[in-house]
């Protein structure tokens, strides 16, 4: 999967995902950047839904483009969207489909690429079906064609939080995952630390992980799709492997600034 390709011309109704760990986002808000950016280039309008830290990211990766973007503060707008503690679909048809189609009206109808961390909100304070209803809501306003979404979750890909279980909803609810890692690291450390601890057993893993893809998750990377299999089926070994390939890709990723000196 050519994940620069999705990033620069994602499919209109495409609704994509990435999850970053909380204290390390660089590779986020570069993603979301080269989307966004990409957007203006083909004529595309930008809403971007987000807490203050990346809006103000973000504005920096548009750089002068910024003003053709519309910035919306994501708790505020978080707040407008829930009734008795859930999110709203009249609320989320009147406030994100208003803003939706105003934008695009002010573009001629154009098409428009939107950014949204609302759902990180409801993850992170551990409403997990609200996070996935509004996913829901999101997918129903992307039916209508026109736009695409790109979203994003604070999970580390190394914590015990990155299991099927509790990811089900978010793969099922998106197009893409997309990954943390674009340069193929992550997959290459994941490789490496199955060989060290598996030794033989490791290929015959790596091929009952390529089988292992359910057909309504997001299409996912390699290196997210062995992290989350290990963790799921793979319990009493993936703690071992995750944390090698933690150090390996530390390792990979010092080697490479060295390089670019």
């Amino acid at each position: 999967m050519p994940w620069d390709k999705v990033l620069e011309r994602p499919h209109p109704d495409g609704h994509l995902v990435q999850v970053y760990q909380e204290d390390a986002d660089a590779a986020l808000i570069a993603n979301v950047g080269r989307y966004l950016r990409e957007g203006l280039r083909n004529g595309e309008a930008l809403m971007v839904v987000a807490n203050r830290r990346h809006r103000e990211a973000f504005q920096k990766e548009i750089g002068s483009d910024a003003g053709r973007a519309t910035f919306i503060d994501s708790g505020e707008m978080l707040a407008r969207l829930m009734t008795r503690g859930q999110p709203d679909w009249a609320r989320f048809e009147a406030e994100i489909g208003g803003a939706v189609q105003g934008i695009r009206q002010a573009v001629a109808g154009g098409g428009l690429r939107a950014y949204g961390d609302m759902v990180n909100l409801l993850w992170k304070s551990r409403q997990h079906a609200s996070a996935i209803r509004l996913e829901q809501f999101w997918n129903k306003l992307l039916s209508r064609g026109y736009f695409s979404l790109y979203c994003a979750y604070s999970i580390d890909i190394f914590g015990t939080d990155f299991r099927e279980a509790a990811l089900d909803g978010i793969l099922a609810t998106h197009t893409h995952l997309i990954p943390a890692e674009t340069n193929g690291h992550l997959e290459a450390a994941l490789h490496r630390a199955m060989d060290e601890v598996l030794g033989g057993e490791a290929d015959r893993i790596r091929r009952r992980i390529r089988a292992h893809q359910r057909a309504c998750w997001a299409m996912m990377p390699a290196g997210e799709r062995i992290a989350l299999w290990l963790r799921t089926h793979l319990p009493e070994h993936a703690e071992e492997i995750l944390r090698r390939a933690r150090g390996h890709l530390r390792d990979a990723g010092a080697a490479s600034g060295l390089k670019n000196r």
